[in-house]
């Protein structure tokens, strides 16, 4: 079997072999720390809290570190403080000219702003370790309340922060690449064995699902991992044709080739962006928690209300056109293409390429935030419900009116969402498509066939 080839290839290469494995390892001691609770803490209470506030901000965050803010371990804050300050200094780049033309000036430029990251990577971690050590406070859940337990939840969950931060950029540099996004991936997939339980548990023990329910609920995740395999693998191919010139006593070009434009060139990138940055309202709400009006403001934007859910509709494809502007540059291709002796079939060099280039792009990148919309969107709304009767105009209609399944969902308490299950996919898509281009430039077989091999995200970029 190819694969099977494949996975031994991986450890007859030496190098390949090293960066597997240093990446295994930096996520044993990632999942290790997830096991050593912060100090002062009733985290059997704290467990009971987040098992009552499954479906809300503190659940949607809590699967996102592995289970490990229920229990207030000391990496509970994850890799989202990190991620919040990249999408804030991403965001200054293109408003600040100055960090703009940084951002520019080659490698010192961009571990400047790498450094800039860390600093606000640790700002960010501050408040949020603190709003949750509010957050155990106020629910009774600290031993010894007071100011000295703050400043300890404050300076163990941000020291932990800047430890994962670590070990994201060690294994992006020395491992397989992709840290942060590995980290994420590992902090989901941990809970895999407790969702399979708890679906055992509700088929065969509470009965709570029937066979049927059970078996239709598999039906649709298969295809909706079927359907991301799909997309994620789909590409626009334009044509490009390289005119013959003589170089010397060699006659070079001539020939016919592609520039393949993902449909989804973002991958998970613009689903992380989106939702860590609506999760600061949660975080801040726990802040102010006895201030009525900021409440009730927070409140709006809560998890699973309609407002949330248009929010991150927006934001999704909000940053699938930002990070595709970051990463692929219409003119600088078309100039390249132009310096090449190529040119777009029945389109002229320059600027009208570029504009050609930029509107499929456009269009490409209008669907792949579409996609990734829907596959976000659906399965959360199945699972929470659509929340219409919470509206102020049409509240009371809607729950005069709708089915309450529409309104409050299926009552389908499981593991995987449509975000999660996106994630957890892409993630892994990318990990072997970078294992099998290490493979494939050793001159080894990958895992699939020349014909079928994965793509990866960033190959819209050459």
């Amino acid at each position: 079997m190819k694969w099977l080839e494949a996975i031994v290839n991986v450890f007859r290469i030496p190098d390949l072999r090293r960066r597997v494995g240093f990446t295994l390892g930096m996520l044993a001691v990632y999942r290790v720390g997830g096991h050593i609770p912060t100090p002062g803490v009733n985290t059997a209470e704290l467990q009971r809290m987040f098992e009552a506030a499954q479906g809300t901000a503190l659940g949607f965050l809590d699967l996102f570190s592995g289970g490990q803010l229920s229990q207030l371990t000391i990496f509970a804050l994850g890799i989202m403080p990190y991620i919040t300050a990249s999408i804030i200094l991403q965001l200054l780049t293109v408003a600040i000219p100055s960090l703009e033309k940084l951002q520019k000036e080659g490698e010192l430029g961009r571990r400047k702003i790498t450094q800039w990251t860390r600093y606000l990577t640790i700002g960010i971690a501050i408040v949020q370790s603190f709003a949750f050590s509010q957050l155990v406070v106020q629910g009774n859940l600290a031993y010894n309340p007071g100011w000295g337990f703050r400043l300890m939840t404050i300076l163990t969950l941000t020291t932990g922060t800047a430890f994962i931060m670590w070990l994201g950029e060690q294994i992006t540099e020395r491992g397989i690449g992709n840290g942060m996004s590995l980290i994420i991936f590992a902090g989901i997939v941990v809970g895999l064995p407790g969702a399979i339980q708890g679906v055992y548990d509700n088929v065969f023990v509470t009965q709570q699902w029937s066979y049927a329910a059970a078996g239709l609920i598999l039906v649709v995740m298969i295809a909706i991992v079927g359907f991301i395999v799909f997309v994620e693998r789909g590409e626009r191919r334009i044509p490009v044709q390289y005119a013959r010139r003589v170089v010397g006593r060699r006659m070079m070009g001539g020939q016919s080739t592609h520039l393949p434009l993902k449909v989804n060139a973002g991958g998970v990138i613009p689903v992380i962006f989106a939702s860590s940055i609506l999760s600061l309202p949660q975080t801040l709400s726990m802040v102010v928690a006895e201030s009525p009006i900021l409440t009730s403001i927070f409140e709006t934007v809560r998890y699973g209300e309609p407002l949330y859910e248009l929010l991150y509709v927006t934001g999704i494809v909000f940053f699938c056109f930002f990070y595709v502007s970051i990463i692929f540059n219409p003119k600088e291709v078309a100039d390249n293409m132009r310096k090449h002796g190529g040119f777009i079939p029945g389109i002229r060099s320059g600027k009208p390429t570029a504009e050609h280039i930029n509107d499929i792009l456009t269009k490409l990148t209008l669907v792949g935030g579409l996609y990734l919309a829907l596959i976000s969107l659906i399965p959360d709304l199945m699972i929470n419900g659509a929340k219409f009767h919470h509206l102020p105009l049409i509240g009371d209609w809607a729950d005069a009116s709708m089915p309450r399944w529409i309104l409050d969902g299926l009552n389908v308490n499981f593991y995987f969402g449509g975000t999660s299950l996106l994630i957890v996919v892409g993630v892994a898509m990318d990990t072997v498509n970078q294992v099998e281009a290490q493979l494939v430039m050793r001159h080894y077989e990958g895992f699939t066939p020349r014909a079928g091999r994965i793509r990866g995200r960033r190959s819209s970029a050459v």
